[in-house]
């Protein structure tokens, strides 16, 4: 295994050793990254002005309640033009006893925060405490896994207006058999022409596989989901591991995802291309077309691969669920690393097509 020239930018360390941050995400606009992470109940937020080289103190955000935290659960996060959104699932009791999927709105890059608005329209139905948020198209979106009736569903929102107000619920998908898979995260991206795709872990025929669907309408309608791979995971369990998706340049959507003990890549309708052993997998889109994945090794390495490198490369020997974003100047990555979150850029040695993840 190749370890790779990685610059370690910046590491936020709690300054009580019983305090855990975890489940860290990033947003970026402009030279402006934002990073939330969880910590029991609160939510933290730290940004950096200068692309991602130092970030300010986190700043906590009490949410309230008992916060869905761990295994991909955890705060989520988008810029806009007027300001950020954060969203965490929170319940009274927690647990997975009770939830709502809440968004708060800032509009001074986290000084004040405005009063929480409630996404999901039928209380407690987020209880699951799994869900992603995006933007584009002059819209944020969000999904979730959806608990209002027997079995577990996908459902998204639409908010038109920065956050401030959200639009009723639609139903992206339901399972014939009942239930899609119980445990793993969804994701959510916005394409170039306000093409919105979720991808989402499927529980059809005995097999747990990621599928895709795609709205032309802001998620009003969905078309008929779409498996994603050849091959299947037969498996009567959730593995609690969604996977990732993104746009590249020339508008192409890339997923990344585990089946088994491999990291796959693919495109929706194409042959996967395997990336290595491992869980809990990201991927962004890059310079010039190139995409870039991240994954956990079966030994706890965080590891990276993309279009410009060859093979897998180790960025540290130790972490967890790696996120990672490009910022339109660098390409980051962030992840729990012991109590805290690390934060470093990915070189870009520049040898390969984004071809070759095809």
């Amino acid at each position: 295994m190749l370890s790779l020239a990685f610059l370690l930018v910046f590491r936020l360390a709690p300054d009580l050793p019983e305090v855990k941050y975890s489940q860290p995400q990033m947003a970026s606009l402009g030279d402006r990254v934002g990073l939330t992470f969880g910590s029991a109940d609160t939510i933290y937020y730290a940004t950096s002005k200068n692309d991602g080289e130092t970030f300010t103190q986190p700043v906590a955000l009490p949410t309230g309640g008992k916060m869905a935290l761990g295994r991909h659960r955890g705060p989520r996060m988008v810029y806009h033009t007027n300001g950020l959104v954060i969203s965490a699932i929170v319940g009274k009791k927690g647990g997975g006893a009770d939830g709502d999927l809440m968004a708060w709105r800032s509009e001074n890059q986290g000084e004040t925060w405005a009063k929480p608005v409630r996404i999901n329209d039928v209380p407690g139905s987020a209880r699951e405490g799994l869900h992603a948020m995006t933007s584009g198209n002059g819209w944020i979106l969000a999904a979730w896994l959806d608990l209002r009736d027997k079995g577990t569903r996908l459902y998204m929102a639409r908010s038109t207006d920065g956050g401030r107000s959200w639009s009723r619920n639609f139903l992206v998908y339901e399972s014939p058999e009942g239930t899609i898979c119980q445990c793993c995260h969804p994701s959510l991206v916005v394409a170039a022409g306000g093409a919105v795709h979720a991808m989402f872990r499927n529980s059809l025929d005995g097999s747990r596989d990621m599928y895709i669907a795609t709205s032309r309408d802001g998620g009003s309608t969905w078309k008929i989901a779409e498996k994603l791979g050849r091959g299947t995971w037969k498996l009567n369990a959730c593995p609690m591991d969604g996977g990732s998706l993104t746009v590249s340049a020339n508008n192409k959507i890339y997923t990344v995802w585990r089946r088994e003990k491999t990291i796959y890549v693919s495109l929706p309708d194409t042959k996967e291309s395997e990336l290595g052993e491992g869980k809990d997998p990201a991927v962004a889109s890059g310079f010039n077309d190139h995409i870039y994945a991240v994954w956990v090794s079966p030994t706890g390495a965080i590891m990276t691969r993309s279009t410009e490198v060859d093979q897998a490369k180790e960025l540290a020997p130790k972490g967890g669920y790696p996120q990672i974003l490009f910022t339109g100047h660098r390409v980051l990555a962030a992840w729990e690393d012991e109590n805290g979150i690390a934060v470093g850029t990915v070189p870009s040695p520049s040898l390969k097509s984004a071809s070759d993840f095809q």
